[in-house]
């Protein structure tokens, strides 16, 4: 009997070449898979990193943007500020120039006031005193009335004379005139012309008034007439000495209240200048053309 090779094919076991190589197919797709799960994860944990990082980094510029804002407001501010300073200086600088030339020159009507009045100051019928901006002149009744009369006395008039003199020069200055009594009633005889001190202080300040104005040059415009009865005495009214200095005409010089008048060439200039300014584009209709 013949050796059969075909038979003897077929009764030989399977070899096991294919299942080791699909092992080792399926190990390397496990180990391959593996590694790349590995560098996915890898990766998806360095983009959070990444995106973390950048919304960091964001936030950061946000906060320095908004920083940088404040500060630059700060110092638009203290730009601003240094401005306000420097122009509030400006005008005090301005204001005490201005107030120094008021009192220097408020020092030189003082000056001759005292040297017109010298005779009468040496005498005690004149004071004269100086408070900051105010300057005050005070004349006793008896150099510009007689007794219990309203008018001006003809040596009343001589020294009102003198003082107008120096009051007419002055230009930036209210002058109040007051009268004043002591406490001393009106005589029976006088009371049908004046009733009170009230009556004989205001009579006597207008009439003043009235002589500086009308015989002096002093500009009527600057002038004031007030009666104070015996209502600001400056001593006491128990003494005759006292009452004396009490029954008084005052001339208070005070910084004056009206506006001063504007040149007409000045008012021309300001109002060229207004028309120029309406004439003149705005920065917006600049930008629509």
């Amino acid at each position: 009997m013949g050796y059969d090779t075909n038979v003897a094919r077929a009764l030989k076991p399977p070899s096991r070449a294919p299942w080791v190589l699909l092992g080792l197919t399926l190990s390397l797709a496990g180990f391959v898979g593996y590694h790349a799960y590995k560098e996915l994860e890898k990766t998806k944990a360095e983009a959070q990193t990444a995106s973390a990082a950048t919304q960091k980094a964001v936030a950061d510029f946000a906060a320095a943007t908004a920083a940088q804002k404040e500060l630059s407001d700060k110092v638009e501010k203290l730009e601003s500020d240094k401005t306000e300073l420097t122009t509030a200086k400006d005008e005090l600088s301005k204001e005490v120039e201005a107030k120094s030339g008021e009192l220097e020159q408020l020092k030189g009507t003082y000056d001759k006031l005292e040297e017109k009045m010298k005779d009468e100051i040496a005498k005690g019928d004149i004071s004269l005193s100086q408070d900051g901006g105010r300057l005050r002149v005070g004349l006793v009744d008896k150099i510009l009335f007689d007794s219990g009369e309203a008018a001006v006395s003809k040596r009343g008039e001589d020294v009102l004379a003198k003082v107008g003199a120096v009051l007419a020069t002055i230009d930036d200055k209210q002058i109040q005139v007051s009268g004043h009594t002591d406490r001393t009633p009106i005589s029976d005889k006088l009371t049908v012309q004046f009733p009170t001190n009230w009556e004989l202080s205001s009579a006597r300040a207008i009439n003043v008034v009235r002589f500086l104005s009308e015989k002096a040059n002093v500009p009527p415009e600057r002038l004031v007439a007030s009666g104070y009865g015996e209502y600001h005495p400056i001593a006491s009214n128990k003494t005759a000495a006292g009452r004396a200095r009490n029954r008084r005409i005052e001339i208070l010089l005070t910084p004056s209240l009206a506006p001063k008048a504007i040149a007409k060439s000045k008012l021309t200039a300001v109002a060229e200048r207004t028309e120029k300014e309406k004439a003149r584009p705005s920065p917006k209709a600049k930008g629509k053309r």
